[in-house]
């Protein structure tokens, strides 16, 4: 198998896409690409994501606890490198975004300890970003 690491793609519902476009090109940063009347292409961290319009949004939320936290299922999001995480948790606290879970740190001192922080898009889609102490623990048992 090859091991060099390629773009992920993920395509998902979205019930605006205007608010779409503000969140993901305007708060997030994310460049936009290709779209149409009904989808739009994003660069996010050098991932292709692509938001499809659906009224009805999202559905089939639940939560599973982690690290005593209810993290929201499903969710998407890139591990970042430690600065890139701050830059975007600061970011998103100036821009007075509602965090699921705030910036935290979990599993602190443990395999595996990681920043992250979980929030959602206008339409409810839960996103998480994370940044590893040790990148070397990113699969680690």
């Amino acid at each position: 198998m090859n091991t060099e690491l390629r773009p992920f793609h993920l395509a998902f519902p979205v019930n605006d896409l205007d608010a779409a476009r503000a969140f993901y090109g305007d708060l997030m940063g994310c460049a936009e690409g290709r779209s149409s009347d009904s989808w739009i292409d994003f660069d996010l961290f050098g991932h292709q994501i692509v938001t499809h319009l659906n009224p009805e949004g999202p559905s089939g939320r639940m939560t599973n606890p982690v690290d005593g936290e209810n993290v929201p299922v499903p969710h998407f999001g890139v591990v970042l490198t430690r600065t890139d995480w701050q830059k975007l948790a600061d970011r998103l606290a100036e821009q007075n975004v509602d965090f699921v879970i705030p910036p935290t740190v979990r599993f602190k001192g443990e395999t595996g300890e990681q920043a992250t922080m979980f929030f959602q898009d206008p339409s409810g889609n839960a996103l998480e970003f994370k940044a590893f102490a040790d990148d070397s623990q990113l699969f680690a048992v």
